[in-house]
């Protein structure tokens, strides 16, 4: 025995490798494209966390250019051919919010087997990918049904405002909301339409809705747009305190909404993060190193307790 160890240990090289000669350096400047699923000042938020990221990784001597490349509305096909496009530009990283779950992982595996970094942010592709943000959408869906349902007293008609149909955050968060009101039976949904995340659809809609159902008692908006669509739309109609609104994200005319008690709820994201992450995970994989596959940020509830004086 002592003859075999013997024989093992001298077989091995004098000096095993060190982890750290795993970490390949970063020598040249890297290129970072993200892709939202449309322009909207959400993303803005996301795009301040990750400039951090960038300034933070300079003074490490870390190079890094963060390129956005947003479709101007959600469409499927214009956001599919920014991708092709950029998977043929080769960058260091491709950041990716999924708007059409099929058609979005069917082009992230072609980026993969062409050597392109690949990270998904804020509307969660498939478990294939590493993904930031937030992960439990029909949680804040549920968490807002009951919360509205428990402000109503279990009663009335409600309407919802859809956002993108192919979207799996917009998807789930309808999906939870419907859960929740199914335990309440004098709640009933009379409207449900999607605004496509465009600000002014989702006013139109919530004036339509009003016009339609005048005993409509709360909306319930699927995106950072539509709460705040649908609050202009009952501030104007003189209706701020009649009709409820709960809804997703803190952009700052919605949290000035819940503010006055034309908003009764958000749930916020931590889209800051978001970017923040997204930039240093894609640094992560071009040095080799470790990186999560799933890093939930999740949200927060946001009332009028939380406002000020």
């Amino acid at each position: 025995m002592v003859a075999a160890l013997t024989a093992l240990c001298m077989a091995l090289p004098a000096n095993a490798q060190s982890q750290a000669d795993l970490i390949t350096p970063v020598e040249d400047e890297l290129t970072f494209v993200f892709i939202p699923k449309v322009i909207h000042p959400w993303y803005d938020v996301v795009r301040e966390g990750g400039q951090f990221a960038v300034d933070e990784l300079a003074k490490s001597g870390i190079k890094v250019e963060m390129i956005w490349d947003q479709p101007p509305t959600a469409d499927v096909a214009d956001q599919n051919r920014r991708i092709e496009t950029n998977i043929g530009r080769q960058p260091d990283g491709l950041a990716v919010a999924c708007l059409d779950q099929a058609t979005n992982t069917q082009l992230l595996r072609e980026a993969k087997e062409a050597g392109v970094n690949v990270y998904t942010f804020n509307s969660f592709c498939d478990e294939e990918f590493p993904f930031v943000g937030q992960r439990d959408s029909y949680g804040d869906g549920y968490d807002l049904g009951k919360y509205l349902a428990e402000h109503l007293g279990g009663k009335g008609k409600i309407g919802i405002l859809a956002g993108s149909l192919t979207a799996t955050d917009h998807v789930e968060r309808i999906q939870g909301f419907k859960e929740a009101l199914k335990e309440y039976p004098e709640m009933e949904i009379v409207f449900e339409q999607p605004d496509n995340d465009i600000l002014e659809e989702a006013v139109a809609l919530t004036e339509n809705a009003l016009q339609a159902h005048p005993d409509i008692a709360g909306f319930f908006g699927s995106n950072a747009s539509n709460p705040i669509g649908a609050a202009r739309a009952v501030k104007n109609a003189g209706k701020t305190g009649e009709v409820a609104i709960v809804g997703m994200d803190d952009l700052p005319e919605a949290v000035d909404f819940v503010c006055d008690g034309t908003i009764t709820a958000l749930k916020a994201q931590r889209q800051w993060d978001i970017g923040y992450w997204a930039v240093k995970y894609m640094v992560a994989m071009n040095q080799n190193h470790t990186y999560p596959m799933d890093h939930n940020t999740g949200s927060r509830l946001i009332t009028q307790d939380d406002c000020g004086e």
